[in-house]
Parts: C-alpha cells; sequence; structure tokens
C-alpha cells in the first residue's frame, strides 16, 4: 500500500459548502500536511478519509484501485480525533493492551512515564493525554493513520521526540497530519495541502502560505 488519493469529494452542512471537488493525494514515506483556517473543513476531510463522514461524493483510490468499503471496516486505518480516545478509567499501561501497542517502546522514548505505569488516564495532564493516544495510533499496525492537532497542548521536547517518531513510521505507513500549530506542520510535512474556501491547493513552498493569506510572515 503505497498511494492513496481521495477526488471529487464535495461536502455541504446543509445550504453551506464545505469542501468543493477536492482532490488529495498521500503517500507512503512521506507525512502530508493539512493546514487551513478553523472551518476549512480539514477536520472534515479526516473523517470522510476514515470512513465514518458521508459527503455528498467522493472517490477514493489506494495504489490506483477504487475502494467502496469504509476505511475503518477494512481495518487498515487508525484516526486520532481531537477528543480523547483513552477512558479515564484504565491504567497506563492498561491502555496499551487496549490498543495493542507496545507499552515498552514507549517507555523507550519516554522513559520518565515508567513511573507512572500504573496511574489511570485520568491523571494525567491534557498534553500527556494527547502524547499518549498520538503515539499509540502511530506505532499501531495501521497502513494509514490519521491525526487531527496531535501536537494540542504538548510540551516543546514532547513534540521534538514524536517527530522523531514519526520520521521513522512513515516509511512503512501513510501518514496525514493537520494542526493549528502550523510550523510544526512545516516541519514534519513533506507534501503540503492548504484547505481555503473549500479547495485544496497543494503547496510548493510555504512562502505560498503568505499569498494565500493563511499566515502573514513566516
Amino acid at each position: 500500500m503505497d498511494c492513496l488519493e481521495i477526488d471529487n469529494i464535495e461536502l455541504n452542512f446543509g445550504a453551506t459548502e464545505i469542501l468543493k471537488a477536492i482532490y488529495f493525494n498521500a503517500k507512503k514515506g512521506k507525512i502530508t500536511g493539512i493546514l487551513g483556517s478553523n472551518g476549512s473543513g480539514k477536520t472534515s476531510l479526516l473523517r470522510i478519509i476514515f470512513g465514518e463522514l458521508l459527503p455528498k461524493s467522493k472517490l477514493l483510490r489506494i495504489d490506483s484501485k477504487p475502494i467502496l468499503t469504509p476505511l475503518y471496516k477494512k481495518g487498515i486505518v487508525k484516526y486520532l480525533p481531537q477528543f480523547h480516545i483513552i477512558p479515564n478509567t484504565i491504567s497506563l499501561q492498561e491502555g496499551f493492551k487496549f490498543f495493542n501497542a507496545s507499552f515498552t517502546d514507549f517507555l523507550t522514548d519516554f522513559p520518565l512515564f515508567e513511573s507512572q505505569k500504573q496511574h489511570r488516564f485520568s491523571k494525567f495532564s491534557g498534553g500527556e493525554k494527547r502524547l499518549i493516544e498520538t503515539y499509540i495510533i502511530l506505532k499501531s499496525d495501521a497502513k494509514i493513520v490519521l491525526f487531527d492537532e496531535p501536537f494540542s497542548h504538548l510540551a516543546p521536547l514532547y513534540i521534538k521526540k514524536l517527530k522523531e517518531v514519526l520520521e521513522i513510521e512513515k516509511q512503512h505507513k501513510i501518514i496525514i497530519i493537520t494542526d493549528h500549530l502550523y510550523k510544526d506542520i512545516l516541519d514534519i510535512s513533506d507534501t503540503l495541502y492548504l484547505l481555503k474556501d473549500g479547495w485544496s491547493r497543494l503547496l510548493k513552498s510555504p512562502e505560498e502560505l503568505i499569498q494565500y493569506n493563511y499566515i502573514n510572515a513566516l
């Protein structure tokens, strides 16, 4: 599985057009970033790829073959939404078992959590929860992983280490990521799209973000 393409994506919420004939592709070996202002449709696009949001129209292909079944039903995709996915009542170590992820790998990358392995998930800060959930999704056996604001509330040292893990995991996964922290998306992305006015734009350089009035200056 090397390439995911979505084409002719149209999404309306009532009379409001959110996405207009969107084209987008993401490849294994590259991190694909999506930027856009609030309300531009970033989350909706991820949900459409995942398969739990049904748009007005959609064409989805994997390695040029049309896919008609929602991806989440095929068991090849994992999605990190903006809300927390690990139950507050289970321990950190149990959370890794629940999602069939390696707790040993996590402690290798983030050894400070060794002393907290029996802590219930409710005891962790919002940033710590985000780190744990992002890591679990990233290290899963999914061929496609979708991240909606994984860097939100994370300490800079956690972001730095997470980027290192992303660089390793992209070699055998299709990774699509969006975040309002655009500098981190610019730093980690090999391919970058901007959603604006319902359209997707493949950016050739970060300076185009200024041209499209997404940011004032780099």
